[in-house]
């Protein structure tokens, strides 16, 4: 899953981009108003993680324009004030989940997944679809009664892949949501962990389309 973390303060940012990467995410950071909304509108992310305190735009005017604009990615806003109404205000320009500071990041990355799945009408604590079961909270896939430990990777994959049956996505689309702007992975490494997961949930649930990309057959 690719990510937009919208946070001014550089240490905190970090830190929370740490975490999140070490949950499976692949995580952009950008550190202020403009440099968000500019990111949000032109890269491909499955969800943001917003703050409102931002230099330049406010996280506010951030996200007024990204759904003005028509982008329905999925945001969590952050933010230090306590007023209910800087809540209502968010949600109604667009927020779908608000968290106060300062928080735990358990919290947040529950937070995240909820999120996502509901988003995608799935439950909070499982996807399962298509005769198979992803378990967030061990990494692990089960078909039929067989259960298969995954790597970081190839979770990160069948999640997307799971969440968006039978979508074609281009290389470059995936290796963005295993990877953040500034990493150069191997050309093969994708190919690598594809095959892998084949092996493990069956060599025709994922499908190679010459020169276009990869697609996972809901229907297998």
């Amino acid at each position: 899953m690719k990510l937009l973390l919208v946070e001014d303060d550089q240490h905190l940012g970090a830190l929370i981009k740490q975490d999140l990467v070490k949950s499976g995410f692949a995580v952009d950071l950008a550190i202020e108003g403009e440099q968000g909304e500019f990111m949000g509108s032109t890269e491909n992310y499955d969800i943001i993680v917003l703050d409102l305190g931002l230099p330049k735009l406010s996280g506010l005017d951030v996200l007024k324009a990204w759904r003005k604009n028509g982008l329905d990615t999925p945001v969590v806003v952050l933010t230090a004030r306590d007023n209910w109404y800087d809540r209502v205000d968010g949600f109604e320009a667009g927020a779908d989940d608000y968290l106060g500071k300062p928080f735990h990041i358990e919290e947040l990355l529950a937070r995240l997944n909820a999120v996502i799945k509901r988003s995608k009408g799935h439950s909070p604590t499982k996807i399962e679809a298509y005769g198979l079961c992803l378990d967030e909270s061990n990494k692990t896939v089960r078909q039929e009664d067989i259960v298969h430990n995954l790597t970081p990777i190839e979770f990160m994959l069948l999640r997307l892949f799971l969440l968006n049956p039978d979508k074609l996505f281009t290389k470059s689309r995936l290796l963005e949501s295993l990877y953040e702007l500034d990493s150069d992975p191997d050309s093969n490494v994708l190919e690598v962990y594809i095959s892998r997961l084949r092996q493990k949930i069956g060599k025709d649930r994922i499908i190679t389309r010459r020169n276009q990309g990869y697609l996972f057959k809901g229907d297998a």
